[in-house]
């Protein structure tokens, strides 16, 4: 009788903390928290003004474009770094990142997002320890550069979000980040916006399907021109976005 108390016991505790956790979880994907990814239309000013982005069609097609470029240059290195999510795997997953980032606006914006994201977590996400240990030991280090997808990562691997949820997770935050800054350039309404981003989710979860469950090994680019277009960006006469 007393084992059956203390077995009952025990899983209202790992309830508990599993219900805990997911509101955690949710907060990590919440508009809210101070990451900086409004400050990025990833692209897509620099595309609007090169003359890419003309109409809704064209919107629609360059958010899908960059989408799966996410999904096939930054999802392996969320998966890889969620899978073992450990201090020594992270300092490698973000110098091969930095190796592989090598347009420079783009680089920049991946370190911009990611150190905040980090310092945010760490200062939220009390219950985890180990990531203002792992931030702490990192602070000063000259080899690191705290890109934004293996930090995602390891966050995920933290909270115990598993591999599917965080890289769906992850090109979620891309999606609404994107269609956020067509809206504040003027190419699509509030109620547009949030109807295109419900249409693109389709289409978003096939390109997850593609890319999902790669290693960091496997990331590469599928719109090399998005790339070029996003270079331009420092060019521009007038900006609203860093990148």
């Amino acid at each position: 009788m007393e084992k059956t108390i203390e077995e009952d016991e025990r899983s209202r505790i790992v309830a508990s903390r599993a219900s805990s956790m997911q509101w955690s979880q949710w907060q990590l994907l919440d508009s809210i928290l101070p990451t900086g990814g409004f400050a990025h239309s990833f692209g897509l000013e620099a595309a609007v003004q090169t003359r890419l982005v003309s109409s809704p069609k064209d919107l629609e097609t360059h958010i899908i474009h960059v989408l799966d470029n996410t999904a096939s240059l930054l999802l392996p290195f969320v998966y890889s770094a969620l899978k073992s999510p450990d201090i020594e795997t992270w300092h490698k997953l973000d110098q091969l990142l930095h190796a592989t980032l090598t347009n420079k606006v783009s680089s920049k914006a991946s370190i911009s997002q990611g150190s905040a994201l980090f310092r945010v977590a760490a200062s939220v996400f009390t219950e985890i320890p180990n990531l203002k240990m792992i931030r702490d030991a990192a602070l000063g280090t000259k080899e690191l550069h705290f890109h934004h997808a293996p930090i995602f990562g390891l966050i995920c691997g933290f909270l115990g979000m598993d591999p599917e949820t965080s890289q769906r997770a992850y090109l979620f935050i891309t999606l609404r980040d994107v269609v956020s800054s067509a809206t504040r350039l003027n190419l699509v309404g509030p109620m547009g916006a949030s109807v295109m981003q419900h249409r693109i989710a389709i289409v978003a979860e096939t390109v997850l399907e593609r890319w999902m469950d790669r290693e960091a090994s496997e990331a590469c680019q599928t719109s090399p021109l998005l790339d070029v277009v996003q270079g331009c960006h420092g060019y521009l006469f007038s900006r609203l976005f860093c990148s």
